[in-house]
């Protein structure tokens, strides 16, 4: 009789417990991978990239694609007056529950980042319970259709690519920093309110057999502050941030080895080391730069000493920095984030020269600027070529 009361007990406090009946199947869900912001003629123009994981399961198997025929993703677009007015447009043909949960990657067109509510869009994003921090952020000027529809090379899948994970190809070279939405709130909250967004073109460098191959490429930044956008930095006028700071695994410099010809040399640069020291003096501040890097040469046309190589070395890597500081200064960028490296070394100052987050900065605010190469690997032991001519 007490085993029955036991068993009775039992049965009817299970009743009582909550199941998983409210809970999505996964196969009855569509995931969002990537997301796309325009906006135009007053209303935001949206692109919603929803993931096939069949490619992600057997990326690794002996037949990495069974189902040639089957798309790796699919391209929704609505357009609405609120960012969310065009969500739920675009949510009417859906067939399935959207989870937002692995979504990796967001993009805003220029348009978007210059909109008056472009930080509003920033924080409805972040709001919102299933997304992550960990989102990375992109910019581009290309019409945003076209990058989300681009497949990785060799068909690999998109959890692979380079907007879904931009550390994949970061040992090769770091020309542009990726940007998460962890470091876009940090950037914006601190002085000087600033942060470069990674600046995305569609790159044609690759061909298939039956047609033009496409992928994207880094190009520069678009900046954006807590004010509103102030504009891009591109190509060569760039190249100066990736030796301003120490998370760059590895870039290249190339120049002539002699003024009066035409043979030029590439180095590899790894092991970047900044260190910026503001000095105030009479309540202005400069700051005294020291870049340390070391250097691999790759290959060479004809022999050249080591101390010729570091001339030439310092010399670019100089040339880049001024470039890239003096074409950021134009457009008010503080590029080289000054204004914080002052607020964390010397806070009583920064307050009183800070206005909005940001000190004044002109072309002499960098007052020294010193480049060390403290190793130039030949890849040999001598600095001669391979090959004698």
């Amino acid at each position: 009789m007490k085993k029955k009361i036991i068993l009775l007990s039992g049965l009817a406090t299970s009743l009582l417990l909550s199941g998983c009946w409210d809970v999505t199947e996964p196969q009855r869900m569509y995931y969002v991978d990537g997301l796309g912001i325009d906006y135009k003629e007053g209303q935001y123009e949206i692109y919603l990239q929803l993931i096939n994981f069949t490619n992600v399961a057997t990326s690794e198997s002996s037949n990495p694609n069974p189902n040639p025929q089957a798309a790796q993703a699919e391209v929704g677009q609505a357009k609405g007056k609120t960012l969310e007015e065009a969500l739920f447009k675009l949510f009417r043909s859906i067939d399935q529950k959207v989870f937002w949960g692995h979504m990796t990657y967001i993009i805003f067109s220029k348009e978007a980042m210059q909109d008056k509510n472009a930080l509003s869009i920033l924080d409805s994003v972040l709001r919102y319970r299933e997304t992550r921090y960990q989102i990375w952020t992109y910019c581009t000027q290309d019409p945003i259709k076209d990058i989300l529809q681009i497949m990785p090379i060799l068909n690999k899948s998109l959890t692979s690519s380079k907007l879904g994970n931009p550390l994949n190809t970061a040992d090769q070279e770091t020309f542009i920093e990726p940007v998460n939405f962890r470091n876009l709130v940090i950037g914006l909250n601190e002085p000087n309110h600033e942060i470069g967004i990674p600046y995305v073109t569609i790159n044609k460098n690759w061909e298939m057999a039956e047609q033009q191959g496409q992928d994207t490429a880094f190009m520069g930044v678009g900046v954006l502050s807590k004010d509103g956008f102030k504009g891009f930095l591109k190509k060569d006028t760039a190249r100066g941030m990736q030796w301003m700071h120490n998370r760059t695994h590895r870039g290249e410099v190339t120049f002539k080895l002699d003024d009066n010809e035409t043979d030029y040399l590439t180095t590899t640069l790894e092991k970047i080391k900044v260190a910026i020291k503001p000095v105030v003096k009479n309540n202005q501040v400069t700051f005294e730069v020291d870049v340390k890097l070391n250097a691999t040469l790759n290959g060479f046309k004809r022999n050249v000493s080591e101390k010729e190589i570091r001339k030439k070395i310092i010399k670019e890597v100089k040339k880049e920095i001024i470039t890239t500081y003096e074409e950021a200064l134009a457009q008010d960028i503080d590029i080289y984030r000054l204004s914080e490296q002052l607020y964390r070394k010397n806070v009583k100052v920064w307050k009183k020269l800070e206005k909005d987050g940001k000190i004044p900065l002109t072309s002499s605010s960098i007052s020294k600027l010193k480049i060390d190469v403290n190793q130039v690997n030949s890849g040999r032991k001598i600095f001669t070529g391979t090959i004698n001519e």
